[in-house]
């Protein structure tokens, strides 16, 4: 899945750096320039909340696009309350994860949806 996420957001012309895991993309010195993350919930290791967690406590705005496999409401809840732009469940229309992109790159476009 990550893979194809990164293809194809190459393919609609965002630059991308993918990680393995929340610890791996907390030891990279190169995501200083990010404009925004994609995150899966359900990580091995560090979850993806656990990682929006830092990030906030760590003090960065990074806005945060969450994709999960496993929804439920709890987990919903918790991801809207950390300020998540967007929270996708897989499968999810691709279209969709580029209109979330969209309001982070071009802020002052206005929404579709």
């Amino acid at each position: 899945m990550r893979k194809s996420i990164e293809r194809y957001l190459q393919a609609s012309d965002y630059a991308t750096i993918s990680f393995a895991s929340a610890e791996d993309f907390l030891t990279n010195s190169t995501v200083g320039n990010a404009i925004g993350l994609v995150l899966d919930i359900h990580l091995g290791g560090i979850s993806g909340i656990e990682l929006r967690r830092r990030l906030l406590d760590a003090g960065s705005a990074l806005p945060v696009v969450f994709i999960t496999a496993y929804d439920d409401e709890s987990t919903r809840t918790e991801a809207l309350a950390l300020g998540c732009i967007d929270y996708l469940k897989k499968p999810f229309d691709a279209a969709r994860l580029i209109t979330a992109l969209q309001r982070v790159t071009e802020p002052d476009r206005p929404s579709k949806r």
